[in-house]
């Protein structure tokens, strides 16, 4: 499984980060996690709010820091 974190390095990316770094631990999965900050890496994406996430080439999180729960839904299915 491989989750990007797309952001320039605000204080919300990094929490994001956080988040999702906690979520994946605690649920055990074993993920490539990336953090990417280039604007125009994150324009391929098609994001243009940040902090976004994505899990295994799939947007699931744009412009907010999503809960840890919701995290977790999206690497235990």
């Amino acid at each position: 499984m491989k989750i990007i974190i797309l952001g320039p390095g605000c204080a919300k990316c990094k929490q994001t980060e956080i988040q999702v770094r906690d979520a994946v631990k605690q649920a055990g999965i074993d993920a490539q996690i990336e953090k990417v900050t280039d604007i125009m890496e994150i324009a391929k994406y098609g994001v243009f709010g940040t902090p976004a996430v994505v899990v295994d080439d799939e947007v699931k999180s744009v412009g907010r820091i999503p809960k840890k729960e919701e995290i977790k839904a999206w690497v235990t299915k």
